[in-house]
């Protein structure tokens, strides 16, 4: 029964959006602001059936009923709790009835604080959310019902489930797709507000006032989706790295980038009226590349170590909804481009330049990042024959802009709107000698020398010192803005410092055994056997000595998971501020011998560091906002 009270509740979800898409516009055409008013409601109505049917699913894992396939397929009644509830997003069907739990969420929080709005932008606005819902709910409904059923008239239901991939099972996941589900469907309400703005001939400096928090809330949230999802593929995966230029790692980057260059974007057009066309063109791209990422992770057209659940048939929905949303909305601008504001004027040596260059470089980063994913796949679909795209390219090609990009936020920090303030030239100069300074002295501190790591560093003091004068006067908003752009420093360092430095080593170790990696030595003392509550375990211990002192004991896995008869590696690391020591247990070489490998890691953390510092600048510019706005209002 309760599966079933979870289809209906859907079923109740796709009348409401349907009568959302389709009453306010009827309102605005016949200028029935009665009409226009059922937005809101019937926003939270959505909201609200869409909440009880991933209530309802949660629980159905929760009570191990499975008789319903999707539980069956993803859940073991040895599974604990907490990742029964990762796996109500752990597979394809439960992850897009997320997808659409996050979308109404957004619908509803923009239906209760846009009553200050201007009232045609919002009812258009919500309208096209709620099209958009529609969409997501037929597709859930018939192609991706998680409330299926396992039995039929010559089936019974299964006893036990299969169990949650054993990738899944880890903390990291309770958080990360959730994050980075919110982060992605966060760019609808952008998206929207800029359909609005085109229907309605408004992108003025009132509705991009409107859309800067949206942005700024799903760019926090892609942010730390990102993160975890980098920190999860460090230490559950066991290679040792943290980004793999992956095409879901990709897909999460290419709208991250094109966010900041939105809210960017946006920034000049509420200060000065200006690019309103990139604030419409990047509101409609970073939502499309949200669609394209979903559409990579579900569809399996691209191989990749994170798509865990794939149907390329489904894919082919995903794609249709893609591009209806994306030739809809570019034909919407070519038509209503010209009904925009006329740019205002500003000079070549101006904040609104160093703007602008910001993002022509984020939008070809953007677009180095989609060529390097979907190359290998155009080369196959044409008979070319088979080749991969890995890091060498995106190394030879995404930093350049990314460098370029930093060099460029410093100058902007330091800039005037209009035009470049007397004495600023000079502050340039002395800061970027200063920067130099830093960078050289930096990388001099270290065993070899690299130009890279010098003109890293360089540029990330650069950053920090240049955007010191945001801090000049406190307020919520400059120690944000201060703060988000430091996080970007942070994590240039950690970046380049652990890309240049690391060093591993690959040995064979038995109880008693010894092995060296630079300054530290690894002395295997045991194996233990252990059980955990649905697999079982092989664990080394291994104390770790530097200068002759015990500074850690790792204890790496090789975990079986019975159900699954997965057999997974989990890495033991000693974390520290300035460096990782990190070990991987292998496999068993012979009788009493593991195969083994070390890992160092200087200031890894530091990546994850300066995104958290992002995210809190983030946080800090949107409660100085909501500040500010509760001020007005008083």
């Amino acid at each position: 029964m309760i599966p079933e009270l979870g289809l209906l509740s859907l079923l109740g979800a796709l009348a409401l959006s349907l009568l959302l898409s389709i009453v306010p516009p009827v309102g605005l055409f016949c200028r029935r602001s009665l009409l226009t008013r059922y937005g809101a409601p019937l926003s939270y109505g959505a909201c609200l059936f869409i909440t009880l049917s991933i209530a309802l699913l949660g629980y159905s894992f929760a009570t191990d009923d499975f008789s319903v396939m999707y539980v069956a397929q993803h859940s073991n009644s040895q599974l604990p709790v907490f990742f029964k509830v990762a796996a109500v997003w752990g597979g394809h069907e439960g992850s897009m009835l997320f997808w659409l739990f996050s979308l109404s969420v957004w619908t509803a929080l923009l239906a209760a604080f846009s009553r200050r709005m201007d009232p045609q932008v919002s009812a258009a606005a919500l309208a096209v959310l709620g099209l958009i819902m529609v969409g997501f709910c037929l597709f859930i409904l018939f192609l991706s019902n998680p409330f299926e059923r396992a039995f039929s008239s010559t089936m019974a239901a299964p006893m036990e489930g299969r169990d949650l991939n054993p990738m899944l099972q880890d903390v990291g996941l309770i958080f990360h797709p959730p994050l980075l589900y919110l982060g992605y469907v966060g760019f609808a309400v952008n998206f929207a507000l800029a359909i609005a703005a085109l229907a309605s001939g408004k992108m003025d400096a009132a509705v991009a006032h409107w859309s800067r928090p949206w942005a700024l809330a799903a760019w926090i949230c892609l942010t730390g989706g990102i993160i975890l999802g980098s920190w999860w593929a460090y230490y559950e995966l066991g290679w040792g790295g943290w980004w793999f230029w992956d095409p879901v790692e990709n897909a999460s980057l290419m709208p991250w980038l094109l966010g900041t260059a939105l809210l960017h974007s946006l920034i000049v057009t509420e200060r000065r009226g200006a690019f309103s066309h990139w604030s419409l063109l990047l509101s409609i791209f970073t939502f499309a590349l949200s669609l394209l990422g979903t559409f990579i992770v579900r569809s399996g057209v691209l191989t990749s170590v994170h798509a865990f659940a794939v149907d390329p048939d489904r894919g082919i929905m995903l794609l249709l909804l893609l591009g209806l949303a994306v030739m809809g909305a570019l034909t919407l601008f070519a038509l209503r481009a010209n009904t925009q504001p006329s740019a205002a004027r500003f000079g070549l040596l101006s904040r609104e330049t160093m703007l602008l260059a910001a993002n022509v470089l984020l939008s070809v980063a953007t677009l180095i990042v989609l060529i390097g994913t979907f190359y290998p796949m155009l080369f196959t679909a044409f008979g070319l024959g088979s080749i991969s795209v890995g890091a060498p390219y995106f190394n030879a090609t995404f930093v350049p802009p990314a460098l370029l990009a930093l060099s460029v936020m410093g100058i902007s920090a330091l800039s005037r709107w209009k035009s470049m303030g007397a004495g600023t030239g000079r502050r340039l100069a002395v800061l970027a000698l200063l920067a130099a300074a830093v960078g050289v002295g930096g990388a001099l501190l270290f065993d070899r020398f690299y130009p890279m790591v010098a003109l890293s560093l360089a540029l990330a003091a650069w950053v920090c010192l240049s955007n010191l004068s945001m801090v000049r006067r406190l307020s919520l908003r400059r120690c944000g803005v201060w703060l988000a752009h430091c996080g970007v420093a942070v994590t240039t360092v950690g970046i380049v410092i652990s890309s240049y430095y690391s060093i591993e080593t690959g040995v064979k170790m038995a109880q008693g055994s010894e092995a060296r990696l630079g300054d530290y030595r690894f002395n295997y003392q045991e194996t233990r056997l252990l059980v955990g509550p649905n697999y079982t375990s092989e664990q080394a211990v291994i104390s770790v000595t530097k200068a002759d002192k015990n500074v850690a004991t790792l204890m790496p896995e090789r975990r079986h998971y019975t159900v699954r008869t997965m057999l997974m590696s989990e890495p033991g690391i000693s974390w520290g501020i300035f460096g990782d020591v990190y070990a991987i247990m292998g496999e068993k070489v012979d009788r009493d011998s593991y195969a083994l490998r070390f890992h160092y890691k200087p200031f890894i953390r530091w990546v994850w560091g300066g995104g958290l510092l992002m995210m809190l600048g983030g946080i800090l510019l949107l409660a100085g906002r909501i500040r500010s706005r509760k001020e007005v209002t008083s």
